[in-house]
């Protein structure tokens, strides 16, 4: 019925622009004008936004994917916010503080309440971390509270606890916790305060841990803390979500939002249309490059071309990939270049590792490994690969981008004697078959943190490693970086982490892209420069000038 509901509002809208523009044709001109204004307008309390890779997940504890993440935050809260890099507000914490690095006092917003209308509490946090460091509880956040006191690397208890040490419910809204070692403040408040979404104790806890991942609560999560509720999912179409009218920050403006699920190029003609008012960025609502020129040339559009802490990269199977010379042949014989001049139009740049220009931890001494096919079949003649041997290249449908350079790599990779084939899958089989490790090259977008640390995707233990990444030199550094507790001692850590990937290249990085942030005029919000804090003001969107 839910479904019909949406079909049934959009048709509507529809009908009554259409009438409206026929209208407009048989007045004068200034009657034309004021009914064609009207025409563009919307009704006020829905928001549709564009998205173009689906939800993997619903499960706040174990979603590795970026769009399941981000579709998560509009229903769940995290402790803080941080709307521009290492710049955090309150959100579920009124405060987050520590005066030694290692001990932390965190205090619970008066108001916070579950929208089952139970106060959120001390209890809900320390049940959160407690739960996720549970080695029975499937878990892709696990690197996050690998600091705390009573964890192993991988963020798990230790053997012989039965909850996590000095992680304390002093009072209803007061947290008290210890990590390991001194920490980097600004590590912490973002991969546990921002990272991470409390979840409701009182609905959790009597769920057998063994049976979480496919409880009711990650595929019709009802008893959420964020500015909207969720209302249904519609796989591979669309999520509908109502606002919070109990919400602790204060209910939203805009009452109704459907996050639709589209490729690029529909993408685009919604836009057009004013079947949606903005996309969602950030590698997930990606609208073409070739079209970005016809969208800013509309007068009811604003276009925003961002800075990017996201990346694309081929993931190289290092268990079929074994040794150095086979990956670098890869990394010499692909023209990464000619991928960002002509699909990119020059909007992004080559890289080297994980971090991107507007990190401040890219080592900036790297140069990009050339495209030099005469050396990648020199390399190739080096290794003992069997180069007869059959190379599944896994490409993620959604990113027409992403689509157009798996054949140029197709071509280029075929060119110095390798045996391609692509294949083709939606997002979530292919995230299955990443983490069955049933490919031999796979292309994958991340979108990273501002904290450099990067372990849950290329450490040896990490939840996403799923490319065997594999080096303890590596992990030594990934670890050493995550214990320094100043800016000038991690950033040389991680200089030598970027130096020592690639001169191994476990991964080759493609590149990364600017964002484009599309939205109609009547829409005050909306996706941002720093895209990962783009929903901390949600509640404040309007669409302004709409019925």
């Amino acid at each position: 019925m839910k479904e019909g509901r949406l079909v049934n509002k959009w048709k509507l809208v529809v009908g009554y622009l259409m009438v409206l523009s026929v209208l407009a044709a048989c007045g004068t001109n200034a009657d034309s004008e004021k009914k064609a204004d009207a025409a563009k307008k919307v009704p006020s309390d829905i928001l549709y936004m564009g998205l173009t890779n689906a939800p993997d997940s619903f499960n706040p504890l174990n979603t590795p994917g970026v769009s399941g993440r981000w579709t998560q935050r509009f229903f769940y809260d995290g402790l803080l916010e941080m709307p521009e890099p290492l710049t955090f507000e309150p959100a579920l914490a009124d405060s987050f503080e520590t005066e030694d690095n290692q001990h932390y006092k965190i205090k619970l917003n008066q108001k916070a309440a579950w929208t089952d209308g139970t106060p959120i509490t001390a209890d809900d946090v320390v049940f959160t971390y407690n739960l996720i460091a549970d080695p029975e509880v499937e878990s892709v956040r696990g690197m996050a509270v690998s600091s705390l006191e009573g964890t192993n690397d991988v963020g798990k208890r230790e053997a012989g606890l039965t909850e996590l040490p000095n992680l304390v419910a002093v009072d209803d809204k007061t947290v008290t916790l210890k990590t390991k070692t001194p920490v980097d403040p600004n590590y912490l408040k973002e991969i546990l305060g921002f990272e991470i979404f409390i979840v409701p104790k009182h609905i959790l806890k009597d769920i057998p841990k063994k049976e979480l991942a496919n409880a009711d609560f990650v595929t019709h999560p009802t008893v959420t803390s964020g500015s909207y509720k969720f209302v249904e999912y519609a796989k591979d179409d669309h999520l509908e979500l109502a606002a919070n009218e109990e919400y602790y920050k204060g209910a939203p403006e805009i009452k109704q939002l459907f996050i639709r699920i589209m490729n690029g190029t529909n993408l685009v003609t919604e836009f057009q249309s004013g079947g949606i008012q903005a996309n969602a960025g950030g590698g997930i609502g990606v609208v073409p490059i070739q079209d970005i020129a016809t969208l800013k040339e509309r007068n009811e559009l604003t276009v925003d071309t961002n800075p990017s802490y996201s990346e694309q990269f081929a993931l190289l199977n290092n268990g079929i990939f074994k040794d150095t010379s086979i990956r670098q042949a890869i990394a010499h014989a692909i023209n990464r270049q000619q991928i960002v001049d002509n699909l990119l139009k020059g909007e992004g740049e080559v890289l080297e590792s994980a971090y991107t220009s507007a990190s401040p931890y890219k080592n900036e001494d790297l140069k990009p490994t050339p495209y030099d096919p005469k050396k990648a079949k020199a390399l190739i003649a080096e290794s003992d690969f069997d180069m007869s041997q059959e190379i599944r290249l896994v490409v993620p449908i959604g990113n027409k981008v992403r689509e157009q350079y798996a054949n140029l790599i197709e071509q280029d990779l075929k060119a110095v004697g390798f045996n391609v084939v692509q294949t083709t899958y939606d997002f979530p089989t292919t995230l299955e078959l990443a983490q069955k490790g049933e490919y031999e090259i796979m292309l994958m977008g991340y979108a990273f943190t501002v904290d450099p640390d990067v372990s849950t995707y290329f450490a040896s233990n990490g939840a996403s490693n799923y490319s065997s990444y594999n080096d303890p030199e590596s992990d030594a550094l990934l670890e050493a970086g995550k214990k320094a507790t100043t800016f000038e001692e991690r950033q040389k850590i991680y200089n030598e982490f970027q130096a020592l990937w690639q001169e191994q290249m476990y991964v080759l990085p493609l590149y990364s892209d600017s964002q484009f942030a599309v939205k109609r005029n009547e829409l005050t919000g909306g996706v941002k420069e720093f895209w990962a804090g783009s929903l901390s003001d949600l509640s404040e969107w309007t669409l302004s000038g709409a019925q």
